[in-house]
């Protein structure tokens, strides 16, 4: 039987040129998705010559003596977690470089313990998150998507305009909770795009200097609730998140207020919010629910001041392939040994998507 040291090979130093040996895990759905032929032609340009380049998963039985050569691996959505068994079958790898968003899939305690550099497309992933809240945070001031549903009942009746609160952008105040990748992005649009917004940021380890940076103020949650127009929710999905939202903060928010949900469904108490919504008091944008998808007799389904979407803000289709453009650029630092522009460290997780 074949064993493999478990210590990586040593990373190239910053400054010194190398091309990897360079192998993608990607079943053939994502594959095809995310790289067409310029981009496998530019991967080939910046690997070693070695075959396969890509394989679906990496438990094959034939796999060993190609796996035993890879330096720098290529991830995405589907790929298996790095454990201590597969990286045993890894022992040169010292690199992986993550083409979706969190990479918490994929990263396992023996990565970090062998010192196995990641990095994460995530900030690229979160552009088109960022441009679907933006969009509905504009829906949402003006009413838009709730008064649709409502003129498939009322018709040629118009009175049913003054029913659901303010509509207008001017004036708006905006409440995010989570200044993350994505909810710094949100905050940079709106300050920019909307002449007379008010933006607030709720996270206890923002910095409020760098939250003023882009035109918003940090506050505590409970500060910023009463005051909203709009909720959208930007924080990660960890233990200290879940159902952060809960009956007491959905309470707390005016009436005609519009929560938008495009981080995770568990930030938010699913039942608490139902009742809100049935009352007809808050209206919601869920881009994710808890579950995902709801059952199907949920009552949020039929309430036309709901939007639910399936789960799409973040990139789907061709929007995808940008995430492999930032997974090839760093692959072109580590052959130009220059540092890793997005990289992903252990210490960082307990507080990041």
């Amino acid at each position: 039987m074949t064993t493999y040291d478990t210590q990586p090979a040593d990373p190239p130093a910053v400054g010194r040129a190398t091309t990897p040996n360079t192998l993608v895990a990607l079943d053939d759905r994502v594959w095809e998705l995310q790289f067409d032929q310029p981009r496998i032609e530019r991967l080939r340009s910046l690997s070693v010559e070695d075959a396969p380049l890509r394989v679906p998963d990496l438990d094959g039985a034939g796999l060993g003596e190609r796996l035993a050569r890879v330096e720098v691996l290529l991830t995405g959505w589907g790929t298996p977690r790095l454990d201590a068994g597969r990286l045993a079958r890894l022992p040169r790898l010292h690199t992986v470089l993550h083409c979706a968003g969190s990479v918490r899939p994929v990263v396992s305690p023996e990565l970090w313990r062998r010192g196995i550099a990641v990095s994460s497309s995530a900030d690229i992933n979160a552009e088109p998150v960022a441009e679907f809240t933006c969009a509905a945070v504009v829906m949402a001031a003006k009413k838009a998507p709730f008064l649709a549903a409502d003129a498939r009942r009322h018709r040629e009746d118009w009175s049913y305009r003054e029913r659901r609160g303010t509509r207008s952008t001017t004036g708006l105040t905006v409440g995010l909770v989570g200044f993350s990748r994505i909810g710094r992005r949100v905050a940079r649009m709106l300050v920019e795009r909307l002449p007379d917004v008010t933006c607030l940021v709720s996270d206890p380890f923002a910095d409020p200097a760098e939250v003023a940076a882009v035109g918003a103020r940090l506050v505590t949650l409970e500060e910023m609730l009463p005051r909203l127009d709009v909720l959208s929710i930007h924080a990660p999905q960890l233990p200290a998140t879940y159902r952060m939202i809960g009956a007491a903060q959905l309470a707390a928010l005016p009436d005609h207020a519009c929560l938008i949900n495009t981080a995770r469904g568990s930030l938010v108490d699913t039942a608490a919010l139902e009742q809100e919504c049935v009352r007809g008091r808050l209206h919601a944008v869920l881009d994710v629910t808890d579950p995902e998808p709801l059952p199907s007799d949920s009552p949020l389904y039929d309430l036309p001041n709901v939007v639910i979407t399936p789960h799409i803000a973040g990139s789907l289709d061709e929007e995808t392939r940008r995430m492999t453009d930032g997974a090839l650029d760093e692959l072109a630092r580590v052959v130009a040994g220059r540092p890793l522009q997005r990289q992903v460290r252990e210490a960082e997780l307990d507080r990041m998507a």
